[in-house]
């Protein structure tokens, strides 16, 4: 396999065991990875990122998996009756926040690659009734989405996974309507990785490895033909991604971020 190819496929295969466990998640690692595994829930890991108590009880059992990176809601303004896609969707947990916000004469779609994922999404989507959500299988690269046919892009620590970014930003500036935003939470590189982490799989699908500086993603974005770019670290995060590799020192090199960008 490539290089790529073996990215991808351990993303695949990282997620789609994260997918069929029932264990306590860490970020965008299980549980075993962090600290203190009896005393930290998925609903404590995702307010530190900054969800509500009252989003985190309003989405079904299950969906809320304590991955990512920030929360995307804060920052996608979404309003009623827009059409949302949510990229790397998981479980469905922003998939069924951003349901709400958007009502029932609005849609959100949730793209994952990772087939456990999907049928977890499908069927938390079927035990809670949203009759407003569709997740579909696919890859970030290649969206199955019809071109200018969403109002927002989220996603919550995920692009950083892919290998090909600029086909991602390519891709999400081809499905987003004229005028459309993106609003996403992700990690960011903010010094020099070190090749013992870039070379390193389980830190690609850890949420490191593949993080890109601030400097690569406002290019990347520009040249898929965004504007009104806004990059914004988070300092703070690099307490709870230290928890991602425990004695690793990867809080020193990436941090959290809200990224947004404006289709023209």
């Amino acid at each position: 396999m490539t290089d790529d190819e073996k990215i991808r496929s351990a993303v695949r295969e990282t997620y789609g065991k994260v997918a069929l466990s029932n264990a306590p998640l860490c970020g965008c690692k299980p549980q075993s990875c962090c600290g203190s595994p009896q005393e930290v829930t998925a609903k404590d890991i995702s307010l530190v990122l900054g969800y509500s108590a009252e989003q985190l009880a309003a989405v079904p059992d299950g969906a809320n998996m304590g991955l990512g990176c920030g929360n995307p809601q804060a920052i996608a303004a979404l309003k009623p009756g827009e059409t949302v896609l949510d990229l790397g969707s998981g479980g469905g947990f922003d998939c069924f926040l951003a349901a709400k916000s958007v009502g029932e004469k609005g849609l959100v779609i949730g793209v994952d690659m990772t087939p456990e994922m999907l049928a977890k999404a499908r069927a938390n989507a079927k035990k809670a009734g949203f009759a407003n959500v569709d997740f579909r299988l696919g890859e970030l690269e290649n969206l199955p989405v019809a071109d200018s046919f969403v109002d927002v892009i989220i996603s919550n620590c995920v692009i950083n996974l892919s290998p090909a970014k600029q086909r991602v930003f390519d891709e999400a500036f081809r499905v987003l309507k004229p005028g459309g935003r993106l609003a996403v939470s992700d990690v960011v590189a903010t010094a020099d990785l070190p090749d013992s982490v870039k070379t390193d799989l389980a830190l690609h699908a850890g949420c490191i490895a593949g993080a890109s500086s601030i400097k690569e993603l406002d290019a990347m974005l520009r040249k898929a033909g965004f504007t009104g770019i806004q990059i914004q670290p988070k300092d703070q995060s690099r307490e709870f991604i230290k928890e991602w590799a425990p004695g690793r020192g990867v809080e020193d090199f990436v941090a959290s971020a809200a990224i947004e960008a404006v289709k023209p």
